[in-house]
């Protein structure tokens, strides 16, 4: 008989004052017993709107069917097929808009918890598994994947797995992308995100890191000097956007970019790390997005008083998942909502002292659908903070395009690709996640990496 909670069963977790202290995984993760309850409560639909929802379109139903049998391993048999990182989009992607967003079982109380069984059962397996990957045969086909993100890692694994020798080009000294140097540890242990990439090397795939390509090597010399017969290009988008207000250049004033990566990749929260960081005690994180939250919680934890979220915009409109507001709102951070920053103010040593706003109000809808902010007349006012942090988006870092002969882009930076088969106008190259979209989630970034290995797969098969 299916469990007909209207609740999900909840997440351990960290107490709020105590996590906002560490860079512990706040999420603790369900027990054999949870998931075995969460999984009873899925009805197993015919119409499996769950799996339309899902961007790499796992089998939903049927590996929650195993989990609530018990079947841990056979459950991730069945993720696995689709997807390459279990273990990180359980924790990052945004469920409530996809899978769980179409799931039945949340017309009349919330949907079955899909994120946190797929959790459990690729941190079981990992914790658990014995069996070894084996290398599959090689086909003789080269493929170089460019950026070890969420697209180039799956584009990778599926690519691995049909026996091509793939290598993946990474311009960090660390392999892994936004995964490593973008999201926080509290909410994505690198040991995860390192347990995937073994993984991919078990498959067959070599990494190649610090090397930025357009730098280093061009497309063109992958092409004709190392006989690579497609690539992939995953790179990312890692170029900031500021405001361009007054004070931008004053000290204390970060991307959240630069912010997370200095946190994230180089460990600066650690006493050894030899990467500084500022030590803020007073901090505003300027936009509503997951970046914003992130940059905010991790102010946080480095020891900042209060942290304040600037955002221009409503509680409705803000665009990071309701989960990482919630958790947010519980460690302490402040939310100034509908609130846009016109003037960031030194002190006497050419240090932030304080960020100038303006109140706002929503008007009428704005092409993107969101009521547009409207300034208040007279709402000027400042908040005392010693720390900027600008999380208002990014695109894609302009170094392919300006070494890439015939590779066509949009204005704005992102490379153009059909969207059937993710090719762009060179014959061979292939593109997708933030590269081709501008800042995306990782699971969108997934299937377009599974997009471009099937197109590739198809190519080279010819």
């Amino acid at each position: 008989m299916p469990n007909m909670s209207l609740k999900k069963n909840e997440m351990p977790s960290q107490d709020p004052n105590v996590r906002n202290k560490n860079f512990l995984e706040v999420a603790l993760g369900y027990t054999k017993e949870q998931a075995i309850d969460e999984a009873s409560r899925c009805l197993n639909c015919k119409t499996r709107n769950c799996v339309s929802g899902c961007p790499v379109q796992v089998e939903i139903p049927d590996f929650i069917k195993e989990v609530a049998a018990g079947e841990f391993e056979k459950a991730y048999e069945v993720i696995s097929r689709s997807s390459a990182l279990p273990a990180v989009c359980g924790r990052v992607c945004p469920q409530e808009s996809q899978c769980e967003g179409k799931c039945v079982r949340g017309i009349k109380g919330e949907p079955v918890g899909i994120g946190r069984l797929e959790r459990f059962v690729a941190d079981y397996h990992n914790e658990n598994s014995k069996n070894e990957t084996v290398k599959p045969e090689s086909n003789g086909h080269k493929v170089a994947v460019i950026g070890s993100g969420p697209s180039g890692l799956t584009c990778a694994g599926d690519l691995a797995k049909k026996g091509y020798e793939v290598t993946i080009f990474e311009a960090l000294h660390l392999a892994g992308g936004v995964l490593v140097y973008g999201i926080p540890e509290f909410r994505l242990p690198k040991a995860i995100v390192q347990k995937e990439i073994d993984g991919l090397k078990a498959l067959g795939v070599k990494v190649e890191t610090n090397m930025v390509i357009g730098k280093v090597l061009s497309i063109d010399e992958l092409m004709q000097e190392y006989k690579f017969e497609a690539v992939f290009i995953g790179s990312g988008a890692g170029l900031p956007r500021f405001m361009n207000i007054p004070g931008e250049n004053l000290k204390g004033v970060y991307s959240a970019n630069e912010f997370l990566t200095r946190v994230n990749l180089m460990k600066s929260y650690k006493d050894d790390s030899d990467t500084p960081i500022m030590k803020a005690k007073k901090v505003a994180v300027v936009g509503g997005g997951n970046v914003a939250m992130d940059a905010a919680r991790s102010a946080k934890r480095l020891g900042a008083d209060e942290v304040y979220i600037v955002y221009r915009r409503s509680e409705e409109e803000l665009p990071a998942r309701k989960e990482e507001v919630e958790h947010a709102k519980e460690e302490g951070i402040i939310f100034k909502l509908l609130t846009n920053p016109v003037e960031i103010l030194p002190n006497d040593d050419k240090f932030v002292g304080s960020i100038k706003c303006l109140e706002m109000e929503l008007g009428e809808p704005d092409a993107s659908g969101r009521r547009r902010p409207v300034e208040k007349a007279g709402s000027e006012f400042e908040i005392p903070v010693d720390c900027v942090i600008m999380s208002i988006g990014t695109s894609p870092n302009p170094l392919i395009k300006s070494t890439t002969k015939g590779l066509e882009t949009q204005k704005w930076g992102g490379i153009i690709v059909e969207e059937e088969t993710g090719l762009t106008s060179r014959e061979g190259v292939y593109a997708g996640g933030d590269a081709v979209t501008g800042a995306a989630t990782v699971i969108l970034a997934m299937g377009a990496g599974k997009t471009a290995a099937k197109s590739i797969d198809e190519y080279l098969s010819r």
